[in-house]
């Protein structure tokens, strides 16, 4: 990957990075917002010390570890990736109570529209800005969107010291188990 400079970066700005998507997908992935690496290079968690891509990985989403610009191949898995807010920021404290709250609306009609068995928001804070939910922890929810079940993920940003690698990919881990009917783990009575 060719270097990106800090005037490449901030000619990102507000851009917007195209979901991967398709309809009846497994585990719907959303993101908070597309970071300034993201939108300048078009794919999803590209910045390098985001884990994402690692941890679906240890989680057992993919057999091995994808690179940011192999994204389209999560499709082949039943997986896919779209945010809460389109456009791109240095940082989603740029991002407005509003602005999650519209693109919570937006992400319904979209998982209406595209019907996964689980849309998962790689962010609980994100998750309870954008569905007026401010008890949601991590874990399966009670909402569902249509026939769509909802879990919140840990972000897996490098800046969320909360949550390791193995942590984080412990509660995928157990939403792929849910997802693929293993044995309802973790699913709320």
């Amino acid at each position: 990957m060719t270097r990106l400079t800090p005037a490449d970066l901030e000619a990102a700005r507000d851009r917007i990075v195209p979901d991967v998507v398709a309809s009846g997908l497994s585990v719907l992935f959303c993101g908070i917002n597309p970071g300034l690496m993201t939108a300048a290079t078009g794919h999803h968690f590209a910045r390098p010390g985001n884990r994402f891509w690692p941890v679906l990985h240890l989680s057992g989403f993919t057999p091995r570890q994808l690179a940011p610009a192999e994204q389209e191949e999560l499709l082949s898995y039943g997986l896919g990736i779209t945010n809460v807010v389109a456009r791109a920021t240095a940082r989603a404290d740029e991002l407005s109570a509003q602005e999650y709250r519209d693109g919570g609306r937006l992400l319904t009609v979209k998982v209406e529209r595209l019907r996964p068995r689980w849309l998962a928001v790689v962010g609980v804070t994100a998750y309870r800005t954008a569905f007026g939910e401010p008890k949601a922890r991590i874990g399966p929810q009670e909402r569902t969107i249509g026939g769509t079940r909802v879990w919140a993920l840990p972000n897996p940003s490098g800046l969320n010291a909360h949550w390791t690698a193995a942590t984080m990919a412990e509660e995928y881990g157990r939403l792929r188990a849910a997802a693929s009917g293993d044995d309802g783990a973790g699913l709320p009575c």
